[in-house]
């Protein structure tokens, strides 16, 4: 690979990903929509402040059909440079380059002060690419270990990037797979801190209102739909 490609590369997909779709398609649905104050019900009343911005936080503003859109769009961002690269240049690793700026440019987008979202779906769209059979099987596995074994809708989230790395390793086990595995770990990481700490912080003081916040975002929707098939969507206590 070539110093002033990568170069190249890396900053098209971080312009790319930079994209907010959130903020324009929600714009095109609500021109007075404002993605920088949105709040998630807890159970006491009060309400836990979004510091991120991204399909779900449309979700809360617009609704999950609007959400569900920007996510699948988030997808294509991550999914379809990195394709492209991957067809292009077969031989090389400009696709993991792609795949790793373009979540750099969701969560701290230039045209947005920095302030993007946690970066999931574009990280999924360029898993689709490296591996699709890896992303398929992490995914499954997080969602037994998060619904089954630990039964927490969080560890259900994010376990399939964890999970994705441990796939690389095993299955891919050269150097530039696997550090780019542990790149996306650090940056998605690093983007949902934040909200991993507020979620805690108010779950040790039982105050989730877990079944509404999984009503009003696309992926809580289809995890609550799971939950109700395996029977396990009961009040604790039941």
């Amino acid at each position: 690979m070539e110093p002033l490609q990568i170069l190249v590369v890396a900053i098209l997909s971080y312009l790319i990903g930079s994209i907010s779709f959130s903020r324009i398609v929600s714009k095109i649905v609500d021109p007075n929509v404002d993605l920088d104050s949105v709040d998630l019900p807890a159970a006491d009343g009060s309400t836990h402040r979004l510091k991120m911005v991204g399909a779900t936080t449309a979700s809360v503003k617009l609704g999950p059909k609007v959400g569900c859109t920007i996510g699948i769009l988030d997808i294509l961002k991550g999914f379809l440079p990195v394709l492209a690269l991957k067809l292009f240049f077969p031989n090389d690793y400009y696709h993991l380059i792609s795949a790793v700026f373009v979540v750099v440019g969701h969560n701290f987008p230039i045209f947005y002060k920095f302030k993007g979202g946690v970066g999931i779906s574009s990280i999924y769209g360029g898993f689709f690419v490296v591996d699709f059979l890896g992303i398929v099987v992490s995914t499954l596995v997080s969602l037994v270990l998060g619904f089954f074994v630990i039964r927490d809708m969080i560890v259900a989230y994010v376990s399939g990037v964890w999970l994705m790395l441990v796939w690389l390793i095993i299955f891919k086990g050269d150097w530039p797979h696997i550090i780019y595995g542990i790149v996306i770990n650090v940056i998605f990481i690093l983007g949902f801190v934040p909200e991993i700490k507020a979620y805690i912080a108010q779950k040790q003081k039982g105050e989730i209102d877990m079944q509404e916040t999984m009503r009003i975002t696309p992926m809580g929707r289809g995890m609550l739909k799971i939950m109700d098939y395996f029977g396990l969507n009961k009040p604790e206590g039941d």
